[in-house]
């Protein structure tokens, strides 16, 4: 669990990194643990606002004291933009105990630099909030389900899946909109998962979400299929051809 002591030491750190960048502006959302396995992977979005794209964009990492810009591949480190989706993406791999720490998306527009969004992520031989993809898909109309499974000591915590681009978040129980697919989660406090149930998917349900127990959490990334459309078989083109001619 995070103690005070860990809140203080992030208000610190973003302080003092503040003063490093000469950050006029921060815009991140909650605060968010994200717990991975060691010698694990995870890929992090990071948007920004499409109707002023950034002139830089760019990973900041505590451990390092260094910028990494977007379209940069390392070799356990790949920072990509995707500018149609407006947002980039993170990926580090081979995670180690040592790269735990606090982390950072920022981008610069027009001199000004803003953090918009921040982290704590910790190696650790379990992860606290896991789940069993990191990539689901579902067809426009249909239904999807993600399993999240949490540590003992998340037990009681607020379960939540939430949507990384806007930070709306839906709890247990179920939740019916006009604009997005309905959500449903039921958490089994026993086998220590909850899982979130969309239905009616739209194509406008595509992008990041991130289903948390508490301040831990873990991503999770929905791509949405155009439904097909419905062929016309021989014999029902037939059939409206006879109904044509009488």
């Amino acid at each position: 669990m995070v103690t005070m002591a860990t809140y203080t030491k992030v208000f610190y750190i973003l302080i003092r990194f503040w003063l490093i960048l000469g950050v006029e502006c921060y815009s991140g959302g909650s605060y968010h643990v994200l717990t991975i396995k060691s010698g694990g992977s995870v890929t992090i979005p990071c948007h920004y606002d499409e109707k002023k794209p950034p002139q830089k964009k760019y990973w900041y990492s505590d451990n390092t004291l260094s910028n990494i810009y977007t379209n940069t591949t390392e070799e356990n480190l790949s920072v990509i933009d995707h500018p149609d989706q407006s947002l980039f993406t993170v990926t580090m791999r081979n995670l180690q105990y040592k790269d735990t720490g606090d982390y950072y998306c920022a981008v610069e527009t027009e001199g000004q630099t803003t953090i918009t969004y921040d982290l704590y992520l910790r190696v650790q031989s379990a992860p606290d909030v896991s789940v069993v993809s990191s990539s689901v898909s579902g067809h426009e109309g249909g239904n999807v389900s993600v399993q999240c499974f949490y540590s003992f000591g998340y037990k009681y915590e607020l379960k939540q899946w939430c949507r990384y681009k806007d930070q709306s978040c839906y709890t247990v129980g179920r939740t019916d909109t006009s604009q997005r697919s309905s959500v449903q989660i039921s958490d089994d406090v026993r086998n220590r998962s909850f899982t979130v149930l969309m239905t009616g998917l739209r194509l406008s349900d595509s992008g990041w979400f991130f289903c948390s127990a508490g301040e831990a959490m873990n991503p999770v990334q929905l791509t949405v299929i155009e439904a097909e459309p419905v062929s016309v078989t021989g014999t029902e083109k037939d059939k409206r051809f006879c109904l044509s001619q009488n």
